[in-house]
């Protein structure tokens, strides 16, 4: 494992993270159900989508070089672009979990909770961010391990101190410099291509 891979998926996925529905999806879950379930069932999606994510952005690094860093920069360069573009726009509204009830079972919870963010993770900026770092560098669990760090200490944000976390992010800011780190990221890829190119 190598720590600053670590260290740039955990930075990259961070605040890619914050501003998103998955985000607002959690708190959404945990006014409905007891914490700890809650946080069970969502940390569990988001270990699986990261394992997918970094499976197809390792798959990506079997291609030829330049190919995947010119994969790589369009990847981010998209990321940043979408980050920019919705800076203005307020937090992404959370897909409604259904009824819950304080006596839901613990796995019942976890269960649900693992559905929702499952299916909305999906095509998800972090998975575009966690591709595109596995595809640039050859250490896919030090990905795998700070893209799933960052997602938990979102996750955790989220489920344990409730929605007076929501109505205190700066969304604006917080999108326009996850869109940086995503130009940055692109920039470095194409330089990169070009290298490999000439």
């Amino acid at each position: 494992m190598v720590l600053s891979v670590v260290l740039a998926a955990f930075v990259l996925v961070l605040p890619v993270e914050l501003p998103d529905k998955t985000l607002f999806a959690s708190l959404v879950l945990a006014t409905r159900f007891p914490p700890l379930p809650v946080f069970v069932g969502v940390g569990t999606a988001f270990g699986l989508q990261v394992a997918i994510a970094v499976t197809a952005g390792s798959l990506l690094s079997l291609l030829p070089e330049a190919l995947v860093s010119g994969v790589v920069a369009a990847l981010f360069l998209i990321g940043a672009v979408i980050l920019w573009r919705s800076a203005s726009s307020g937090p992404e509204d959370a897909d409604d979990a259904g009824e819950g009830r304080e006596g839901t079972s613990f796995l019942r919870v976890a269960a649900i909770s693992f559905g929702v963010l499952f299916a909305a993770e999906w095509g998800d900026l972090s998975q575009l961010a966690t591709a595109g770092l596995a595809a640039r560098y050859d250490e896919p669990l030090s990905v795998f391990v700070g893209a799933w760090a960052a997602l938990l200490v979102v996750s955790g944000l989220a489920v344990f101190l409730g929605k007076n976390l929501a109505d205190r992010l700066p969304i604006a800011l917080i999108r326009r410099v996850a869109a940086g780190l995503f130009l940055v990221f692109a920039l470095v890829a194409v330089v990169e291509t070009v290298r490999v190119l000439t």
